[in-house]
């Protein structure tokens, strides 16, 4: 099994994204933003969180526009896994791979602490560990983390049941306290919590180590 990590100038969550997927079984290499092409035999696309670029224009839109998100787009139109945490949702919806945009949090705050999350969506591998409506708790650590999308869009994703996860608590003003969505296909998530923040008992969470426990079970072969 082999996991990618894309490194952006200003990813900070890279290393620890890493080292989730080394724990789950995985072989990681990690990818600078300016490779044209991601290695073979890639199981699983990690997108990070940080500040990409100094989140100037918009968080994300410039690394979006980066050399490796041309290979990255051709991983998940092959119907490569990818994950995106954080500023690496952000990413993924500025590359036009999720639908919907993250804007600015209600009342304009940094926001750092551990969430209730409910599982929405069961029918992927990124929640095939979860049961649907379980609570967990997953760390945030984000500025523009309000999801927001048209009234069309956010009907189609909802009915589809691409929802993966919800905030218990929304604390950003998320649309229908959306926390995480996947692609048409479920093989693309972007999630704002940090599941890799919470993947080991000397972090003070695990309830993120599932998530890439279901991956890992995916990209094993049959």
């Amino acid at each position: 099994m082999k996991a990618a990590i894309l490194v952006f100038p200003g990813s900070n969550c890279d290393r620890d994204l890493a080292v989730a997927f080394r724990d789950a079984g995985f072989a990681t290499t990690m990818v600078w933003h300016k490779e044209t092409t991601l290695p073979d035999g890639v199981d699983v696309v990690g997108v990070p969180g940080g500040f990409s670029y100094g989140d100037y224009l918009r968080s994300g839109a410039i690394a979006a526009n980066s050399p490796v998100c041309r290979a990255l787009a051709d991983h998940a139109v092959r119907g490569g896994y990818v994950l995106g945490i954080c500023n690496g949702f952000q990413i993924l919806t500025e590359a036009g791979l999720l639908p919907g945009a993250l804007m600015r949090n209600r009342r304009i705050k940094y926001l750092c602490r551990p969430v209730p999350l409910v599982v929405g969506a069961a029918e992927s591998v990124f929640t095939a560990r979860y049961a649907a409506g379980e609570r967990i708790e997953i760390p945030i650590a984000h500025h523009d983390g309000n999801y927001t999308a048209d009234a069309d869009t956010l009907e189609r994703i909802r009915g589809e049941g691409r929802v993966a996860f919800t905030y218990g608590d929304n604390p950003n003003g998320s649309m229908h306290d959306i926390a995480g969505v996947l692609s048409d296909n479920r093989r693309v998530l972007g999630m704002m919590p940090h599941p890799e923040r919470a993947n080991d008992p000397a972090l003070g969470f695990t309830d993120g180590r599932r998530l890439f426990a279901g991956l890992a079970g995916a990209a094993l072969p049959a």
